[in-house]
């Protein structure tokens, strides 16, 4: 096989039988949608979606110096976490940059999975098993060793209550528990990337395709629907939730990002990048850069990554992510824009959408909450 050659996960011949677009995705072959994406999307917002995820970046960190690793190589205080829990952090180069942003569960005392976004896997990796030097821990690439599969919206406790005997009740938000789900060894944990409620379930490849029909078939009755990464997009961002490569990069520290929350500085020891952050805490405090503001459109041209956003003749920002909002019934956009126009209701904000520019009403993230 060459090595252009799309990865394909173990449920790609299921995606291809149920008729899915598929895409190349990060050097993955992925289904984009299988019927129409505003249908999937208000499936997951209003009844439960299911999505294949099998291209996220595991990686396993074992031994009695993990946590003492982990906190040296990511920003957050990892440490802390308790088994069983989990934490958004992220992992940043020396100089603040952010490498990515990740998932960290920490599966028992000595052991933690971190999950990387597909692109960033083998970046994530090479970083943690360079900054293990020293360290009495082990680091090992599984991103073959699990298929991922997402359940998410407010139908999606009752279906998957009904194929395990796990205590989904007793399941809080970022945490994880090992149980049987139709039979099916996983690792059951209750994140995601859609603003919904819903559960991410870590399996082996080869359990995944009889996982995929037996959630099928447990939510043929509350409207469960195969849903793609194209809805998956516009549901993170309602949801105001930053993509890697769109509203994260390496030239961004978290604090431009303005997720800061996520560096903490109070832990013990040195870790990656905290000279550097902690100049971009002090930076970001007294002279705000430019800050990632929502934007409400008022009329029906959709706004994409690299448009300029505009005031007064002047350009003040740059969108980051857009697309039309099924829930707000239109167009959305993130957008990093200069710290005087960031308030929710400023005036006089536009896009320059190929050489018109179109009014957009600024907003405070997320657009979509969900009722709890």
């Amino acid at each position: 096989m060459s090595s252009t050659e799309p990865r394909r996960t173990a449920l790609d011949a299921l995606h291809r039988s149920l008729g899915a677009t598929m895409t190349d995705f990060a050097g993955w072959d992925m289904p984009l949608r299988y019927g129409s994406e505003r249908d999937e999307h208000n499936a997951v917002r209003t009844k439960a979606g299911l999505f294949d995820l099998s291209h996220m970046g595991e990686i396993t960190v074992t031994g009695p110096g993990a946590a003492e690793l982990l906190d040296f190589a990511l920003v957050g205080n990892i440490g802390s976490v308790k088994p069983g829990r989990a934490r958004y952090t992220m992992i940043c180069r020396e100089d603040g940059g952010i490498l990515d942003d990740l998932i960290v569960y920490r599966l028992d005392d000595a052991e933690y999975m971190v999950v990387a976004n597909a692109s960033n896997a083998r970046t994530v990796l090479d970083a943690l098993v360079e900054r293990s030097a020293g360290f009495d821990a082990e680091v090992r690439d599984d991103r073959d060793a699990y298929a991922l599969l997402a359940v998410q919206g407010p139908e999606s406790p009752g279906i998957l209550a009904s194929l395990t005997d796990a205590d989904l009740d007793g399941l809080k938000y970022y945490a994880g528990l090992p149980g049987t789900v139709a039979g099916v060894p996983a690792l059951i944990a209750r994140t995601g990337y859609t603003g919904e409620d819903g559960f991410e379930l870590f399996v082996k490849p080869e359990h995944a395709v009889e996982l995929w029909q037996a959630l099928t078939k447990a939510g043929e009755g509350a409207g469960l629907v195969p849903c793609g990464l194209s809805c998956r997009d516009t549901l993170r961002l309602e949801a105001g939730m930053p993509l890697y490569g769109n509203e994260l990069s390496t030239s961004l520290t978290p604090f431009d990002a303005g997720l800061g929350r996520v560096v903490k500085f109070e832990k013990e020891g040195d870790f990656v990048g905290r000279a550097a952050l902690a100049e971009a805490a002090e930076r970001a405090a007294s002279e705000p850069p430019r800050v990632l503001v929502g934007l409400v459109a008022e009329g029906r041209r959709v706004p994409r990554s690299g448009y300029a956003v505009v005031a007064g003749g002047e350009v003040i920002g740059e969108v980051t992510s857009g697309a039309p909002s099924p829930t707000l019934g239109k167009p959305i956009a993130m957008a990093y824009v200069d710290a005087a126009h960031a308030a929710p209701g400023t005036e006089g904000v536009g896009v320059d959408i190929r050489g018109s520019h179109e009014p957009y009403e600024v907003v405070a993230l997320p657009f979509y909450k969900r009722r709890k």
